[in-house]
């Protein structure tokens, strides 16, 4: 195994000196002290500050990115993006269009329903949840009807509670979906998305307490309401609320209703963790891509023409079998570029808010609920005053609000011009006509632009008697675009919850509206399946959506015991209460 070397002898191997090491140990790398200086602060002689002179450099690129001259390439086109030839239509199964909690619900869906189709998410930003799934964009009640005083309005001796219901039931559903995930580990840790937060009514003076004292009997003994506590004894109130008793006047009429199972939601890292899974179930999303057109085909595919600042054409086009318009306030625009009849008379008067929130440890561990208030009469469902605990991306804080703004954007990053853009000539007289009818919400709104932070301060005050100003900012929330729509008896009106507009064929869908929006995504996803996929399709889905969703398909107010049993399962793996 020894063989003769022909290679020349190299010389030996040389030590360098101690002290050379024990110079480069002073001046270079490392954490010891004698190096600090020079790793804060660089001077003129460090090898990053020196280079040679592009002058010297013949053969650069034409960017000066490289040392390698460009080669001139055949693009087949000019070289702007429209003088360059499109690429070739993509064909796929299912769009979803917005990267908000809807789209990700629906979409997640279609690919646990239909591991094979090829679906795509479209989102104009460079991240999900950007706008009003945002969780500084929306009020993250985890909307159970607990606590919200417009869902039980007074109806004579009594309180309606239909609505309340039904929100709960719609409420349950979307536990029991998350629930489902997260066992599959398709979902993270549970507490990073949602988080036990007592859900408190709060009354103010003799009408105020009688009307939460009738809405208390009637929903305390409710199978979706079971555990829900009323006091109007001040020392149980400070053990509730401590926030909001210190420093009250003794003689204050108040009373609290609480619900122990109330959760507080980060819609914003609920819709992320959504995203992820429906990429991981082999869904596609594209980021940084804007649908500016829809035009449904002959053979009722529908083809979206779709804006993206590439390299190439600019442009590129997607024919689609079913379209899912999710894109909060754009959808009006989108769903009227699709021509849809359905749309006709649509129009959206944009709302913007703002929250007073406060990050102070000391102020936030007195108050560990969400608790609304009633709203001055024939005040708006969206102004209802709420005190709320909040996590938004771990960090605990305190919100109250919402006070109403105007920007004529259909998105916080919208476009000025999106309310003028949605104006036609089916939509005026509809429009003109709930206007008319709602001449005193013009005024309030008009009140709360004018409203100084004094007055907004007041507001708080009622809430939080020992509230300091120096521990409350106003942050700017997201934009409500309420529907104004026609109506046979009314001509117009104004709508305050959610609609989902659909085409005849079930081939396009979007959500338009506001409120209960995010907590109740996965009953709208169900109706929106139900809706397009009517027919074979859906009864073939039908047992996978109850293998998910158990109870789908009945009424869990009809059985206490099934409902019991879903609760503690979904509390169970949810780890909430």
């Amino acid at each position: 195994n020894q063989r003769s070397s022909t290679s020349p002898k190299l010389p030996p191997l040389t030590r360098d000196p101690p002290h050379l090491f024990q110079t480069m140990a002073s001046t270079e790398g490392g954490s010891h002290q004698a190096g600090m200086d020079r790793r804060l602060s660089s001077a003129g002689d460090d090898v990053l500050n020196q280079r040679p002179s592009m002058k010297l450099n013949k053969s650069l690129s034409t960017t000066g990115m490289t040392g390698t001259k460009t080669k001139k390439k055949a693009s087949g086109g000019g070289c702007c993006g429209f003088c360059k030839p499109k690429p070739p239509i993509e064909e796929v199964d299912a769009v979803c269009i917005g990267g908000g909690i809807m789209s990700a619900t629906v979409g997640l869906m279609l690919k646990q329903l239909e591991p094979n189709w090829k679906v795509v998410m479209y989102e104009r930003l460079g991240a999900l949840a950007e706008e009003s799934s945002n969780g500084w964009n929306n009020a993250g009640t985890g909307h159970s009807a607990l606590c919200e005083p417009n869902y039980t309005p007074a109806s004579g001796d009594t309180v309606e509670t239909s609505k309340a219901i039904t929100v709960n039931e719609n409420w349950q559903l979307s536990r029991q979906y998350w629930a489902y995930l997260a066992t599959k580990g398709l979902l993270p840790e549970p507490s990073s998305f949602i988080n036990n937060t007592p859900h408190c009514t709060f009354a103010y003076g003799e009408d105020q307490v009688d009307w939460l004292r009738k809405r208390y009997a009637a929903l305390h003994k409710h199978p979706l309401f079971e555990g829900m506590e009323y006091s109007e004894d001040k020392a149980q109130l400070q053990k509730w609320a401590p926030l909001m008793m210190e420093g009250r006047d003794p003689s204050d009429k108040v009373a609290l209703s609480r619900c122990d199972v109330g959760t507080d939601c980060d819609f914003g890292a609920l819709t992320r963790d959504l995203g992820k899974a429906f990429m991981n179930s082999g869904g596609n999303l594209l980021l940084f891509h804007t649908v500016t057109g829809l035009k449904k085909e002959a053979d009722g595919r529908w083809l979206l023409t779709i804006k993206k600042n590439d390299l190439g054409a600019k442009t590129c086009q997607v024919r689609s079998r079913f379209v899912f318009v999710g894109a909060g306030g754009w959808a009006l625009l989108l769903l009227q570029k699709s021509k849809i009849p359905e749309i006709k008379g649509f129009m959206g008067f944009p709302i913007s808010g703002e929250f007073l929130v406060c990050q102070n440890p000391e102020v936030v561990d007195k108050h560990p609920n969400k608790v609304y208030g009633k709203a001055a009469i024939g005040a708006p469902p969206m102004s209802v005053p709420h005190l709320d605990k909040r996590i938004i991306g771990g960090k605990h804080m305190l919100l109250f609000g919402p006070f109403a703004g105007f920007s004529p954007r259909y998105l916080k990053t919208g476009s000025l011009l999106d309310l003028f853009k949605s104006i036609r000539l089916h939509n005026l007289v509809p429009a003109a006509a709930a206007g008319l009818q709602n001449l005193d919400l013009t005024v309030y709104l008009v009140k709360q632009l004018l409203a100084s932070d004094n007055k907004k301060f007041a507001e708080l005050h009622n809430f939080v008697p020992n509230a300091k100003p120096s521990d409350w900012l106003l942050v700017t929330a997201g934009q409500r675009v309420q529907i104004m729509k026609k109506d046979p008896k009314k001509v117009g009106i104004l709508q305050f919850g959610t609609e989902v507009v659909a085409a005849a064929d079930g081939s396009i869908c979007g959500l338009l509206g506001a409120s209960p929006g995010a907590s109740t995504a996965v009953q709208v996803a169900l109706d929106v399946l139900a809706k397009c996929f009517a027919g074979p399709q859906f009864t073939k889905w039908t047992p996978k959506i109850q293998e998910m969703i158990e109870s789908y398909g009945t009424k869990l107010s009809d059985d206490r015991d099934k409902y019991q049993r879903i609760h503690k399962k979904t509390a169970a793996a949810l780890k909430v209460k």
